[in-house]
């Protein structure tokens, strides 16, 4: 699908409330074969999420530590996670110190897949999951752990205020772009 034909159908499935404030923009390089084109979404004519860039209003992060000293990630630990921490040191470790451990493993996974999605966003990921988008249900797309899933999903006219209301604390655990939008998109309500 022609990117003309697929900006033109994600703007139709975007909530009245965000019809012409979020668009989709793309430049392509036909003479340069070895430059990947670049993706932007912007929110009233601002570039927030500009794909392969790490310029840009949100917080790109390049490491796991960084990822882990961010106090602004809050990661809920369930106690299955704690007992499971608790089997695996074979119950020898402190009551206090079970739940850092856990926290600590929770983080570390949360870590990988935050950096392996946001090294997933050029141009032709985005026709890929644009198109992905286009394909499956909305309660796929806002369970996925791909960030331009759940970005095209909290912008879609489909999303009513209920579920939108009621995924506060799912949204806590999101890379920072998908709670932009997901607070951009309650802001509408």
């Amino acid at each position: 699908m022609s990117w003309s034909k697929l900006k033109q159908q994600l703007e139709s499935f975007l909530c009245p409330a965000l019809y012409g404030r979020v668009q989709y923009r793309a430049t392509g390089y036909r003479y340069l074969p070895d430059k990947t084109g670049i993706c932007y979404i912007a929110v009233d004519k601002k570039n927030v999420l500009n794909m392969i860039d790490t310029t840009t209003l949100v917080k790109w992060y390049q490491t796991e530590l960084e990822i882990k000293n961010d106090p602004d990630i809050q990661i809920p630990i369930s106690n299955e996670e704690i007992e499971e921490v608790r089997k695996d040191t074979k119950g020898v470790i402190p009551e206090d110190r079970l739940q850092i451990i856990a926290r600590s493993r929770k983080i570390s996974a949360y870590a990988k897949e935050l950096l392996s999605a946001q090294s997933s966003l050029s141009k032709s990921d985005f026709i890929v999951i644009a198109n992905k988008f286009l394909a499956i249900s909305i309660e796929e797309s806002l369970e996925s752990n791909e960030i331009l899933l759940n970005i095209l999903a909290l912008v879609d006219r489909r999303v009513g205020k209920k579920r939108i209301l009621n995924m506060t604390e799912k949204m806590k655990i999101k890379h920072p772009i998908v709670q932009f939008f997901y607070e951009l998109r309650r802001s509408t309500l």
